[in-house]
């Protein structure tokens, strides 16, 4: 009889009755449509991404808030213990409205924490850019001081070995340039050519270089084997030391005096030409040796031969402290920057708190909203503290009762 009456009931009064039945979800497609308006279009990009960020996830809320109310109220007359689920609901509402309170301000602590920590790495890369820059700055300064107390303080006698290398050739240049046109003239006729090498007048220094300070040399242990006391290094050094003057006089004094002595007036012979080049080998070596030769020959000696000299390795175990400490002007801005890496390191899983809250927060109030239209319950207390309360979603299920408990195997 039922069905007879029912079959009776033409279409128009069916559509009715869908539409009278479907009020409380229609309007929700049209607020959908004018939503998704809502993001399509916006003025400028800097409007479009505030819309994205702050509002996205709230209306998410909203229209999954919406859908779940407006279905429940399908499932009111079938439903047992009705005013629990209504205050059920209402809390979720109350849920929904604090989950889109805490998003906005954990949006806003997020955008203050970043700021802090971007202030803190870039003043740390100020800091260390600065002292790099004081570093550079000062060096010149620094070495100075250093070379200037090294000089002045007891040990290696640098003033006297730069003096010294400086006079050997200053006297090779002199002597390089008095002797070239002969040794020219002589190397053109042994060679058989009219034009010597370019290399003749470089090569004729560094011979003349080494063989000044091979009289310098000579006469340091000429001097050493007098303070030793060795009668017969004495005698062999003094024979050498005659033929050493005999070969600079007779080859390179002997060529600056022809220079000389014509211009001062005088004519002299060979004999006495040789007297007055003695005479100058002995006065410029005496002077020499007593100002700095004598102070400087041993470093020299020691220098080339790769000897240490006890005074030098004394000067620079006193040098080494102060350069070791100078030179570790960058650690403390790298430990700095070490520190502040640990620091971050430490605060990544509070940044990815601040990160992903937010939106668990509104994701896990849609979710309660749906499992209360399913369950008439909620699955998660909020509002979350930590990122550990979401992790373990099993564990919640399984408290809620909505999930089976593993079976332990005896």
């Amino acid at each position: 009889m039922i069905i007879q009456q029912t079959a009776s009931i033409p279409p128009e009064q069916w559509q009715e009755i869908l539409r009278i039945l479907l009020i409380p979800i229609m309007w929700i497609f049209s607020m959908q449509r004018e939503i998704l308006n809502f993001f399509l279009h916006s003025p400028s990009a800097w409007i479009a991404v505030v819309k994205y960020l702050f509002l996205l996830f709230p209306l998410l809320l909203w229209i999954g808030a919406i859908w779940c109310t407006q279905l429940s109220l399908y499932t009111l007359p079938f439903r047992s213990r009705r005013i629990n689920f209504i205050t059920t609901m209402l809390l979720a509402w109350w849920d929904a409205a604090r989950g889109v309170w805490l998003f906005w301000t954990g949006l806003f602590r997020l955008v203050i924490v970043l700021i802090g920590w971007i202030f803190s790495v870039g003043r740390l890369v100020v800091k260390f850019i600065v002292e790099a820059i004081r570093q550079i700055v000062t060096v010149p300064f620094t070495m100075t001081g250093r070379m200037t107390k090294g000089f002045f303080k007891p040990g290696v006698p640098w003033v006297a070995f730069f003096i010294l290398v400086f006079w050997c050739m200053l006297e090779a240049v002199i002597f390089a340039f008095v002797l070239f046109p002969t040794i020219s003239e002589v190397l053109m006729d042994i060679v058989g050519t009219e034009q010597l090498s370019q290399l003749t007048m470089p090569l004729l220094f560094i011979f003349l270089l080494l063989l000044i300070m091979g009289s310098f040399a000579a006469l340091q242990a000429l001097v050493s084997a007098i303070e030793k006391r060795q009668v017969k290094i004495i005698i062999q050094m003094v024979i050498i030391e005659i033929v050493v003057m005999g070969f600079e006089v007779v080859f390179l004094y002997r060529e600056l005096v022809d220079y000389i002595i014509p211009g001062l007036g005088i004519r002299a012979g060979v004999v006495l030409t040789l007297v007055f080049a003695s005479l100058g080998w002995i006065a410029i070596r005496g002077m020499t040796w007593f100002l700095f030769a004598q102070y400087g020959t041993p470093s020299l000696l020691a220098f080339i031969s790769r000897r240490p000299v006890e005074q030098a390795v004394e000067a620079q175990k006193e040098v080494i402290p102060s350069v070791t400490e100078t030179s570790k002007w960058w650690q403390q801005p790298l430990q700095d920057f070490k520190n502040e890496i640990d620091w971050l390191h430490k605060k990544f899983s509070e940044l990815l708190e601040f990160l992903t809250l937010p939106v668990l927060q509104i994701l896990a109030v849609i979710l309660n909203f749906c499992m209360i239209l399913l369950t008439a319950r909620p699955v998660f207390s909020l509002p979350f503290k930590e990122l550990k309360d979401v992790m373990a979603t099993r564990d919640i299920l399984v408290a809620k009762q909505l999930f089976p408990k593993e079976e332990v195997k005896p």
